[in-house]
């Protein structure tokens, strides 16, 4: 079956760094499109940054130039790394696969940006 589990997460202060980490099986992951969601308290879930099997990415302006997704197919692992982050990007953060059209998540990992 297929197991997304991410890792990294943690408190960080306002202009600091972090790397997730989503190791994941059941899937060809070298052919699979990788993504990261968040889903901050009383917010809905949103994408944060895409990869494709290819290695083309995609970020909403609110990561651009802050966060960078990337990937090491020896090793089925997707890293998102987090900088200068901010109080806003505070969230449950969820490592997200498409495989025969169905959706699979992660257990998701806490990102606390506080002072």
């Amino acid at each position: 079956q297929v197991q997304l589990v991410e890792s990294g997460g943690g408190l960080v202060q306002p202009g600091g760094s972090l790397r997730l980490s989503c190791a994941a099986s059941g899937i060809t992951f070298s052919m699979s499109p990788m993504d990261w969601y968040r889903q901050a308290p009383g917010k809905q879930r949103e994408l944060v940054a895409a990869i494709s099997s290819g290695g083309s990415t995609n970020y909403p302006d609110s990561v651009k130039d802050r966060f960078t997704i990337s990937r090491d197919n020896a090793k089925n692992t997707v890293y998102l790394q987090m900088n200068t982050l901010k109080p806003e990007d505070t969230a449950v953060y969820y490592c997200h696969t498409i495989r025969r059209g169905m959706n699979y998540w992660g257990q998701g990992t806490q990102v606390t940006v506080s002072s």
